[in-house]
């Protein structure tokens, strides 16, 4: 059993140590679950009621002030320094492919870096490249002269099209489809035409892709996706999107074709964008949010259609009372109408 003292966490983490130093950790767990000689975390106020009640030996917190008599790690980042812990007590037990498979299917023509892993059953196509120290697992499927860059990490079940770029530092969960054909068709004479999808998709370094992600080539030029950017499983990305840097997209997002992001934008869990707009760089749409026109920089929108968070709050609050106010139209309604009848039996 790892045993820590509270003092060489802080010094792992950068943080400010209030409390006894010499405690000793011996486990991480959440704060509800936390027992006596674990540390734990706080990263939302709501759950700042829980730091007394907790049985954590210490917490680490954020900067701010919070009312506790139990030790206490304060950093800018709680949730990340906790992760630190976490790899501390619990080192990465992944069990990734070494070496080149026998049973997997690869051309003469494909070329590869050192300390190359290729898994059972993965085909890899002509003029392939790839990296230094790049995993790629088992039943992948790596198109004809495409480019993946140095430890990259590609789990099982990933299809990889044709001419595909892939950066450094790249990790694609299972099930993901990179540069499937863009939805392109054109209506000649009551039949769907398919146009061709010629472009490419192009992902730069420090991209995280989630399992079951699909993600179109362009119809021409390229779909993009920014250096460090972070997407969640189940997301659908068109043809000839441009996605910025450091974004974060929530599961079940989808992006029309030409849309254009800039960096740091946040879709939220099932946000829609329609084709062909700008979200400015910093932008937030909320969970289920319908885009349907451009978003300036720093906005916050939410709602369908996605309207400025403030606003949209405002119109759900409207929503919200419609039964209270159709019942009261229809009383007001009555009181006229029995007012009408009085008014036309006086004057006969």
């Amino acid at each position: 059993m790892l045993k820590v003292t509270l003092l060489e966490i802080a010094k792992l983490v950068e943080g400010e140590l209030v409390g006894n130093k010499d405690i000793v950790i011996t486990g991480i767990s959440g704060i509800k679950e936390a027992k006596k000689g674990d540390i734990t975390f706080l990263a939302n106020s709501k759950y700042e009621s829980l730091l007394e009640t907790t049985e954590a030996s210490a917490i680490i917190t954020s900067n701010l002030p919070v009312n506790s008599s139990k030790p206490l790690i304060k950093t800018e980042n709680p949730s990340f320094a906790f992760a630190k812990v976490m790899a501390m007590f619990a080192p990465d037990a992944i069990r990734h492919p070494q070496g080149i498979s026998e049973q997997a299917s690869i051309s003469p023509k494909a070329k590869f870096g050192k300390n190359v892993a290729i898994g059972p059953f993965t085909i890899i196509e002509d003029n392939v490249i790839v990296g230094n120290d790049t995993i790629i697992y088992g039943n992948c499927y790596v198109g004809h002269d495409t480019k993946i860059g140095d430890k990259c990490i590609i789990y099982p079940n990933v299809s990889i099209r044709e001419r595909i770029i892939i950066g450094n530092r790249v990790i694609i969960h299972c099930g993901t489809v990179i540069g499937s054909d863009g939805f392109g068709f054109a209506l000649v004479k009551g039949i769907q035409e398919k146009i061709p999808q010629i472009g490419t998709v192009l992902i730069e370094d420090d991209v995280e892709i989630g399992a079951n992600v699909t993600i179109d080539r362009a119809r021409f030029d390229k779909t993009f996706i920014g250096k460090g950017t972070k997407i969640d499983n189940l997301v659908q990305i068109a043809h000839n999107v441009i996605i910025g840097e450091n974004c974060t997209i929530v599961a079940q997002a989808g992006i029309s074709g030409s849309t254009i992001l800039g960096n740091g934008v946040i879709l939220a869990g099932q946000a829609g964008l329609v084709g062909h707009i700008t979200v400015g760089d910093g932008a937030v749409a909320a969970a289920q949010a319908g885009v349907t026109k451009s978003i300036p920089a720093h906005t916050v929108v939410s709602g369908y259609p996605a309207r400025p968070h403030d606003v949209a709050k405002r119109v759900n609050a409207c929503v919200q009372n419609l039964p209270q106010l159709y019942k009261r139209i229809k009383e007001l309604e009555q009181k006229i109408e029995k007012l009408i009848n009085t008014h036309k039996e006086k004057n006969g």
